[in-house]
């Protein structure tokens, strides 16, 4: 398969004279359509910095990042701010609905942004309340529904306007056991049924367990990288442990 994303000998400075802090150092890999991807290391890793490129809120320092041919590290502002409007989704860890709308016209106001037709709005709401399994409480207001509910509507609003790419920092961090597991069935929902791509920025293990595939950073470089294949999310997790403590980072593992 053609490689959808293509990230190519990208570099990160902060800082100036002798005091350049190199956050990501040449790092190099492809993603496809249909991935699920996670980007695990320790506390600074470069990981965080490398996914804010990739949603160019951050830019680089040198190299480039091509999403289906485009290199948008030659993007000037205004095209940046479209590119990111028109191909990328965003998954926060508080959600951030709007409380004064109904789940139904949260995710109505990503499109409606977009300039689609009524229809068109209508149908992609409807179809993404129902497979991600909110349909019932369309017309209830957040402060009304449950967190994985919350969740759900979140991910349908990412979903929306049907983004090359499904961004989510640390989706779990700030969610108990229980709401992290529905977010992250949620994810794996997203990507065999709908054939999102998604990448995942992740410190635990479980979460990670979900993947498809993971790079691991460790001072700004790639360190490892695993495939899940055939193997259950018990056996891939014990491979992401056992490489996590290979890289002298975190190794948390809050299933």
């Amino acid at each position: 398969m053609k490689e959808y994303i293509k990230v190519c000998d990208i570099e990160k400075y902060y800082g100036k004279g002798s005091y350049v802090t190199k956050a990501v150092n040449r790092v190099s890999f492809e993603v496809e359509k249909g991935e699920f991807m996670g980007i695990m290391g320790p506390s600074g890793s470069g990981k965080s910095t490398l996914l804010n490129m990739m949603a160019t809120i951050d830019q680089v320092t040198s190299g480039h990042i091509y999403y289906d041919g485009t290199d948008i590290t030659e993007l000037n502002d205004n095209e940046m701010s479209d590119f990111r409007k028109e191909n990328l989704g965003f998954i926060f860890q508080d959600y951030n609905l709007l409380d004064t709308l109904t789940l139904e016209e949260n995710i109505m106001l990503a499109m409606s942004l977009h300039h689609k037709s009524k229809k068109e709005i209508a149908d992609t709401t409807h179809k993404l309340l129902t497979v991600l399994g909110i349909d019932q409480a369309a017309g209830k207001f957040p402060y009304e529904v449950s967190g994985g509910q919350k969740q759900r509507c979140a991910c349908a609003r990412a979903l929306a306007n049907d983004p090359k790419l499904i961004l989510a920092d640390e989706p779990t961090g700030a969610l108990d056991s229980k709401s992290s597991r529905m977010l992250l069935q949620t994810f794996e929902m997203m990507n065999e049924r709908l054939n999102s791509t998604i990448l995942m920025v992740t410190h635990d293990a479980f979460s990670a367990s979900y993947c498809k595939r993971i790079l691991f950073l460790k001072d700004g470089e790639i360190f490892q990288e695993l495939y899940r294949g055939d193997k259950t999310k018990r056996e891939f997790l014990n491979d992401i442990l056992d490489v996590l403590s290979l890289t002298g980072g975190d190794t948390e593992y809050a299933e």
